[in-house]
């Protein structure tokens, strides 16, 4: 057919939508990073900003939520909803479900921001969120992806750009991970449980949240990366055969890798061995992303020197080809042993958030803003202090981290030569890299300045210009040029099968996920049992709940690893998969701040934990941890007890019938008890005097106690059961 004689179609682009996402993005990066900041700061000033409600624990998972889904979430939609038009010569098929999904995600953002600090939380990292929230999420979801759908099914163009597979790739696996993590059981409006118990909850946990860093925070920059990098330097991705190569393998392998987390814990050997190989994998799809996008950039050199857009998109993916290279080394187990725990983990998820994520955001948003309000960018020079003051955040934030990470692994595990540990005192390692947090600190306070002036460059440019809401263009119809041209590239029959493609990567992600996930639940053996393993008192339970709910899993872990320096360090058997199956959900942790806590039941006495969570320092002098002075005038709830003893019952938990019914009564008694022996205690006594305090047998920190005192005694050291069973 000649092109002459094709009949143009006339249409338009929404670009209003796009200009919606993209002023989010700049509000929620300011506000999460924001966030970050206070944090870093509280973990050496533990007094900042210190209350009930604003206390590191609670901020901690609104910071993640605030970056992860607020920040780059928004960023994606910018990004996705900019791109997939022009790839596909058509404007989104829907503008009523284009705004749904706006204001539904920003309301969720909302909801996150309002619970997480009230206390709401599951404590299962990146989905903290409870079960109503959750749902909202897999709707509004839903609603991108039908968008999304029916927009490529009613294109112009038939062969599907890169960029359109990464989207198709992370709908279908953000929708998998989602459900399937999210399987919980309501007991009140915002308290669930999760379906998962134990080791089972850690595997479905670090499948989702590995994955979530992979299909949420890099696919979908992947697509962004193969639009947007092109059209900053005018130039053609370097390789279409590398880009399908880069694609089908990364999807693939990506999905297996999640169980790298859990190396050295109660997991299955298997298990761990299986992440440890494909993480190992991922190396080469990754790096192959990586280089298609730099050499992207051949012979446009001297461009990048002078485009401040592409200093920060060569920025990024140099940040994605450091983090995907350490990823795979951190996977493997001997590096594992020194890295988990530690900051070392926290500097290489930060290198991919700020560098990686941050960074090609950044880039967009300079490279989009001015597009979309027909204009020039306000200061350039600005950009250019942004992307300066950006990478010096980034290395003030990285460098330190790396160095508290290496000193956090040393000094755990260094032994004197009569075998005893050479800081035995926990404290001592933490006192000793706070010169880092505060170097820390200072990068991140670097970083969110950049943020702040870009907003400002972002929003004066924006009133300079005037939004083309509803930008005029034109293409052929689909189907005008004829369907398959001989010789194509095989690959080509796939792209203009978007249903295909879609059940395609769902069948390639779901592989990995079902063969790791499936022999956990259904074999046995997997996680052998321990007889003297019983499940929570009432009053142990409602102690957990509170513990859940402040966040102490973020400082602490509850996993002792078979190292003699930590069997050593806590005084007890090293963590066995059977004594954690009524846990639900699992706490193991992923960061030490503090010491790992789960042979901490016995070690010390009640009125240690009441002075303890009254004020570290006197049991711990010259301690970090914030006090929790709420916890000693809030009273137990009670009535919520019966609920949560059902929950667990239909969960497996082995309560007696009818022990909803009695609950209340045993909580009751075991909290008269830990009050009257805390009575006994002078130092109690008078801190009761002060907080004009007149019983103790009603207020949390006595559940508290209970649930710490109850932590890693279920098992003694010489038990047959022990040995019997790892």
């Amino acid at each position: 057919m000649n092109n002459e004689s094709v009949q143009l179609e006339k249409f338009k682009y929404d670009n209003k939508i796009v200009s919606m996402f993209a002023f989010a993005t700049v509000l929620w990066a300011v506000v999460g990073m924001l966030v970050g900041l206070i944090i870093a700061l509280q973990l050496y000033l533990p007094w900042l900003l210190h209350t009930e409600f604003t206390s590191f624990g609670r901020l901690r998972p609104l910071h993640t939520n605030a970056v992860i889904f607020a920040f780059v979430g928004n960023g994606i939609f910018m990004g996705v909803y900019y791109s997939l038009q022009r790839i596909l010569k058509a404007r989104m098929w829907s503008n009523a479900l284009s705004k749904i999904h706006f204001w539904g995600w920003q309301l969720i953002i909302v909801s996150a921001a309002l619970t997480l600090p009230l206390g709401y939380t599951t404590s299962k990292e990146y989905a903290e969120l409870e079960w109503p929230i959750d749902i909202a999420i897999a709707l509004i979801w839903v609603v991108f992806g039908v968008n999304m759908f029916m927009t490529i099914i009613k294109r112009r163009e038939r062969h599907l750009y890169v960029a359109v597979w990464f989207y198709i790739a992370t709908f279908v696996t953000v929708a998998v991970l989602h459900i399937v993590n999210s399987f919980e059981l309501p007991v009140s409006f915002l308290k669930s449980y999760s379906l998962y118990a134990g080791v089972q909850d850690a595997l479905v946990q670090w499948w989702y949240g590995h994955n979530a860093v992979a299909f949420f925070l890099t696919t979908p920059y992947l697509g962004l990366m193969y639009y947007f990098l092109p059209k900053a330097a005018n130039r053609p991705v370097y390789s279409y055969k590398l880009s399908i190569i880069h694609f089908w393998a990364l999807i693939f392998i990506y999905i297996w890798a999640g169980p790298h987390h859990l190396l050295y814990t109660s997991l299955p050997d298997w298990a761990q061995t299986l992440g440890t190989v494909f993480s190992i994998m991922l190396i080469a799809p990754s790096w192959g992303g990586m280089i298609n996008g730099l050499l992207t950039l051949r012979g446009a050199w001297d461009r990048v020197r002078e485009n401040p857009v592409l200093k920060f998109m060569v920025v990024a993916v140099t940040a994605y080809g450091m983090a995907t290279f350490e990823g795979p080394m951190l996977s493997l187990k001997n590096v594992n042993a020194i890295s988990h725990f530690t900051d070392w983990t926290i500097a290489h998820v930060h290198v991919g958030g700020l560098g990686w994520n941050g960074m090609l955001t950044f880039g967009v948003l300079y490279w989009l803003i001015p597009r979309l309000y027909k204009t020039e960018m306000y200061s350039a020079k600005l950009v250019n202090f942004h992307f300066w003051i950006a990478t010096l955040g980034i290395i003030f934030w990285a460098v330190p981290m790396y160095w508290a990470g290496f000193t956090q692994s040393l000094n755990w595990s260094r032994f004197n030569e009569d075998g005893t540990l050479v800081f035995g005192n926990f404290l001592e390692t933490v006192l000793a890299i706070k010169n880092m947090y505060i170097l820390r600190s200072f990068g991140g306070f670097l970083f969110l300045t950049g943020a702040i002036i870009m907003g400002y460059n972002l929003v004066m440019t924006a009133r300079k210009g005037s939004l083309q809401a509803d930008e005029e263009a034109e293409a052929p119809a689909l189907g005008a040029f004829g369907g398959a041209h001989k010789g194509e590239h095989w690959h080509r029959q796939i792209e203009r099968r978007p249903v295909q493609l879609l059940i395609l990567s769902l069948v390639v992600i779901l592989i990995g996920g079902i063969v790791e996930l499936v022999p956990t639940f259904m074999i046995e053996s997997n996680v052998p049992k321990i007889a003297s393993v019983k499940p929570y008192t009432p009053l142990e339970l409602e102690g957990r709940d509170i513990y859940i709910r402040e966040g102490c899993v973020g400082c602490h872990s509850q996993m002792v690893r078979p190292f003699r320096h930590e069997v050593i360090r806590y005084k007890g058997e090293y963590s066995k998969s059977g004594e954690f199956v009524y846990d639900h959900p699992f706490l193991w942790g992923s960061k030490r701040t503090g010491p790992d806590l789960h042979r901490l039941g016995g070690k010390y006495p009640d009125s240690w934990h009441y002075q303890h969570m009254a004020d570290p320092n006197l049991t711990s002098k010259g301690s970090l941890m914030p006090a929790y002075p709420w916890l000693y005038t809030k009273e137990i709830k009670m009535d919520g007890i019966p609920a949560k003893i059902r929950g667990m019952q239909k969960l497996g938990v082995p309560y007696p019938d009818g022990f909803d019914q009695v609950a209340v009564d045993d909580a009751k008694l075991q909290a008269e008890k830990i009050a009257a022996n805390l009575m006994n205690d002078d130092v109690v006594k008078y801190d009761m005097a002060e907080r004009n305090i007149d019983r103790l047998d009603n207020k949390e920190i006595v559940a508290l106690i209970a649930y710490l005192q109850r932590l890693g005694t279920d098992i003694k050291l010489k038990d047959k059961t022990v040995s019997e069973n790892k």
